[in-house]
């Protein structure tokens, strides 16, 4: 999966840009779906080497891996916060059948927007033009939010 994101955000969603403000940002989909049993260790790895990978073929000097990797260090604490209890679950690997279709949604579109808000934010790397910023976040995340859904929903229905 981490191969067949990185492509895709790469050849695809990098050159969609929609209203002006909204940038896909599909290739987190590999962060959220990280198991929760696996170490840190290795999600902050993994984790730092998508950043890194969509940084070389997008010409975004490290701001990729910044996020992924912080985003790494956030995803279970998001998780913690809509499903207290690791050990209910009966999949370690967070899904709409795992954790159940409210807490899903809720999990991962916290965990899209706080990815979203911190690339625009190293982006810009300034509060001058905070207006346009806030509104790409927004932007980016309902639409990458919406492609998410549509790409876990077809791996459900292939299972």
């Amino acid at each position: 999966m981490f191969v067949i994101l990185v492509v895709a955000q790469v050849l695809v969603f990098n050159h969609l840009c929609l209203w002006g403000y909204a940038i896909p940002l599909v290739f987190i989909y590999f962060i959220i779906k990280l198991p929760v049993t696996l170490n840190l260790n290795w999600v902050i790895t993994l984790s730092f080497l998508l950043g890194l990978s969509v940084d070389i073929f997008s010409n975004t000097p490290g701001m990729n891996a910044l996020a992924c990797t912080l985003l790494s260090v956030l995803r279970l604490p998001v998780m913690h916060l809509y499903y207290p209890r690791d050990e209910d679950m009966t999949n370690p690997e967070p899904s709409m059948r795992t954790l159940g279709v409210g807490t899903y949604l809720k999990y991962s579109l916290s965990v899209t927007f706080i990815y979203c808000l911190m690339f625009f934010l190293f982006e810009s790397f300034t509060f001058y033009a905070w207006l346009p910023m806030i509104g790409r976040t927004f932007a980016s995340t309902a639409v990458t939010f919406l492609i998410i859904l549509a790409i876990d929903s077809f791996q459900a229905r292939r299972r």
